[in-house]
């Protein structure tokens, strides 16, 4: 849930689209997400190197607590009811977990840009893990719950407890420990030094004065490359990005939850291709820490992410003709490609350049995922025209 909530599926989900069925709510949700996400993304992005990211990750995670805390409370208050009205207040609070999205993704992406490529990794494997244990938790709510009374609405209820506890968790270990880790400070020293003004606040928090670097960081800032000579130099893995989650965001969830059809799993078929893309994203980001099957070529990662949009055929005819084994694995692929190609971007792109400069890059490289994923949900909808569900 750290900071992708839309696109992991909770169990929360699963429940609004059975009692807003007729608003596909698998789409409009993730669609009135992503334009909050992109659009607060752009701001942040034009003014990183002004922006306190202390305050900016902060305000992210708090942002994401109140909000899941918002869904537990807007379920009980309305005891799960379904009208308009409930549906515009989840839309709402949707639209809150983007714009927090853009703060935290952004922020922590600039953040650990300059530190090792390998901290970039950890952070994009733990999105993963999030998503795989949210499908854990709906595995473990439908068994438990499936037979009772109201037991999908028990499952997201403790969905969002424990999501909410695991948020606010978030917002401690940010503020009060991650700073004070040694290995952090040492990296927010050496970006300071290197004339990064947005580290300031988080080395304050962890007792280093940074006075004595003013006279550095003011030579380091006339040096320092603008965002538009940073995305000029970086375009191939701007839109390498924004393709990537294109393509995945156009298949995932929508496709899967309305377009898949029937098959012997019967009510447990969506949550079991929801589970596998999760599982395999999650090993997928694993990958890339093996040196010899690691990809970087530039024109390497182009070729194969351009490769993947051979998958929308594949997932249509899959879909239309094939049995559940076979969309099984096609997800599992997507889930593979869309997590071994994201860390293999995302830790090679920083490189060569100083602090500053990292965390700019970092910051765009992120507006373009995200532009990607509102580009995807967007064309999400086109599998739905003509099939009677308008």
């Amino acid at each position: 849930m750290l900071s992708r909530p839309m696109s992991q599926v909770p169990p929360g989900l699963r429940f609004v689209m059975l009692i807003f069925l007729d608003y596909h709510p698998s789409r409009v949700l993730t669609l009135v997400y992503q334009p909050f996400a992109l659009g607060t993304m752009a701001v942040l992005a034009y003014y990183e190197a002004k922006i306190n990211t202390r305050k900016r990750n902060i305000f992210g995670y708090i942002l994401f607590c109140l909000s899941t805390f918002g869904l537990l409370i807007l379920d009980l208050a309305t005891s799960g009811r379904g009208g308009i009205g409930n549906y515009i207040g989840i839309c709402f609070l949707v639209a809150a977990f983007g714009v927090a999205d853009a703060h935290v993704q952004g922020g922590m992406v600039g953040d650990l840009s300059f530190m090792c490529p390998e901290f970039i990794q950890s952070f994009f494997a733990g999105l993963a893990a999030s998503g795989a244990l949210t499908s854990g938790l709906r595995l473990i709510t439908k068994a438990a719950f499936d037979k009772t009374s109201h037991g999908l609405r028990k499952g997201v209820v403790l969905f969002l407890a424990i999501s909410t506890f695991l948020e606010f968790l978030c917002i401690f270990l940010y503020a009060f420990v991650f700073a004070k880790l040694p290995i952090i400070k040492y990296f927010r020293r050496k970006a300071a030094s290197e004339g990064s003004t947005t580290v300031a606040a988080d080395l304050a928090a962890a007792g280093i004065r940074t006075n004595d670097n003013e006279k550095v960081k003011d030579d380091a800032k006339e040096k320092r490359l603008s965002n538009k000579q940073l995305l000029i130099q970086n375009i191939d893995y701007a839109i390498d990005l924004y393709l990537i989650y294109v393509l995945t965001l156009s298949i995932f969830p929508g496709f899967l939850y309305e377009n898949t059809g029937t098959h012997k799993l019967g009510s447990w078929y969506a949550v079991v291709l929801i589970a596998m893309y999760n599982v395999w994203d999650l090993i997928a980001r694993y990958i890339p820490l093996i040196e010899s099957i690691k990809l970087e070529s530039r024109k390497g990662l182009m070729i194969a992410i351009l490769s993947r949009f051979a998958l929308i055929p594949a997932f249509y005819f899959t879909a239309k003709y094939g049995d559940q084994g076979w969309m099984i694995f096609l997800v599992s692929f997507l889930g593979l490609t869309n997590g071994y190609l994201t860390v293999c971007v995302l830790t090679a792109a920083p490189k060569g350049y100083k602090a500053p400069e990292q965390n700019a890059l970092g910051n765009l490289l992120v507006l373009f995922l995200l532009g990607g994923i509102f580009s995807g949900v967007a064309l999400d909808w086109l599998w739905i025209i003509g099939n009677g569900t308008f």
